[in-house]
Order: structure tokens, then sequence, then C-alpha cells
């Protein structure tokens, strides 16, 4: 990937990634964009920021628990 490209792709993703973190409930669409844009080295941040929103509600929502039981298989 040319390192113009590379670096909007991190501005994004870091943009992205700081929405969920703020927000209890982030849309699917979001994440599915994050998830579009992630690489090897950004996998552990993402997965971070699932299993806190899992872990912060007494019922997690069962689409973020299979998002995350993807990223395992």
């Amino acid at each position: 990937m040319p390192k113009q490209q590379e670096v909007i792709r991190k501005i994004v993703l870091d943009t992205l990634m700081r929405k969920a973190e703020a927000d209890q409930y982030p849309s699917p669409t979001m994440l599915d964009y994050i998830e579009s844009l992630l690489t090897e080295d950004d996998v552990w941040d993402y997965i971070t920021l699932l299993v806190e929103r899992i872990d912060e509600d007494y019922y997690p929502s069962i689409p973020m628990l299979q998002r995350l039981l993807r990223l395992a298989a």
C-alpha cells in the first residue's frame, strides 16, 4: 500500500476507533468500517475495544460477541 494511502487508512481507523470507544453502543456500520481497515498491527486494539464493551454490559450485545468470536476463529 502506498505511504499516502496507509496514512489516510490509519487516520480514518484511529478516528473511528475513538468514536467507538466513546459510544457505549457503536453502530454495526461503524464496526464494519473499522474491521475493513484493520491490519494485523491493529487487531489487538480492536479486540480490546470489543472486550471492554462486552465487559461493561450485564447483558452484552450478541452481535458484538459474534464479532469477537469471529476474530478468535
